[in-house]
């Protein structure tokens, strides 16, 4: 018996990258799954992967930016299969200026950054958890309580290079995280996040209608050699989409009963633990030159 069994899922993003993952595993163990995307294509796909295993599935197009069509991808859940036991917020855009160069992006200096873009970036990452969160409630006071997951990230805890407003969208999902769990915990709901740092999809940087790519940046990167990584855990493989989605399924399925208001970071192997310092230890560390 499945650690879903008998559940109902409902996952944005869920046409590619992580969300396409947790969408397979979640149907591997026992859940009826919603597949909800901005893309009628991507979430087909999906469906039709997670058909081939046995599993079950609908697709549901819907851009998370609006409520309604959120509030209506909810209801096409509860039609199609009575009811609702997982909401999870997993749709996400990195901000402009965040792709790197090698990945096709443009550098942005931050001051060039228009309203447009912010606009885009909080209405999926920050907004469509909100919406998702809202819509879901009713579903899952109907039903005696439930789940709701978001899908947040390392850089919500510490810097990256160029993607400040992804950033601070990833922060408000921790805290909305916080203060929905205080607020819904009386109904029997449970309200978490998920942070990756590593074992996340290239899709997340190409262009939209790009083919969908099952395996996580390192994954696609070449042979691993733990040797050379930035990540302090040493493992003869690298990190992967699965990771992430096994740390989804963890705090979607009972057996995180009494975990609520938390972000929970995952795949980051130790790298959050380290300060940015370099020590004789690590691989190519500098050293100065003593006779200059």
């Amino acid at each position: 018996m499945g650690r879903l069994q008998d559940k109902v899922a409902l996952i944005t993003g869920a046409g590619s990258g992580l969300g396409r993952q947790c969408a397979q595993l979640f149907a591997s163990e026992g859940a009826k799954v919603a597949v909800v995307d901005i893309d009628p294509e991507r979430t087909k796909g999906t469906v039709e992967l997670v058909e081939q295993h046995g599993g079950d599935a609908i697709a549901v197009t819907a851009d998370v930016r609006r409520e309604q069509q959120v509030i209506d991808a909810v209801a096409a859940t509860v039609s199609a299969f009575g009811k609702l036991d997982i909401a999870f917020a997993n749709a996400g855009v990195v901000s402009r200026g965040g792709v790197p160069s090698v990945a096709g992006g443009e550098q942005f200096e931050f001051e060039d950054l228009t309203d447009a873009d912010w606009q885009d970036v909080v209405g999926v990452n920050l907004s469509g958890v909100f919406y998702t969160a809202k819509a879901a409630v009713p579903a899952l006071r109907a039903n005696g309580g439930g789940v709701i997951l978001a899908t947040s990230s390392a850089s919500s805890f510490v810097a990256y290079h160029s993607i400040a407003m992804y950033s601070a969208t990833k922060a408000g999902v921790n805290g909305l995280v916080r203060g929905l769990s205080l607020d819904l915990g009386k109904y029997g709901i449970r309200v978490n996040a998920i942070a990756p740092t590593h074992g996340m999809s290239p899709n997340f940087l190409a262009p939209a209608g790009t083919p969908v790519v099952g395996q996580s940046y390192e994954e696609v990167a070449g042979p691993w050699d733990p040797g050379i990584s930035p990540i302090p855990l040493k493992l003869n493989r690298p990190p992967s989409l699965m990771d992430n989605a096994r740390a989804a399924l963890f705090m979607a399925s009972d057996d995180s009963a009494y975990i609520s208001g938390v972000t929970l970071p995952t795949t980051d192997g130790g790298t959050l633990a380290r300060v940015s310092m370099w020590f004789p230890e690590d691989q190519g560390t500098p050293t100065l030159d003593t006779d200059a």
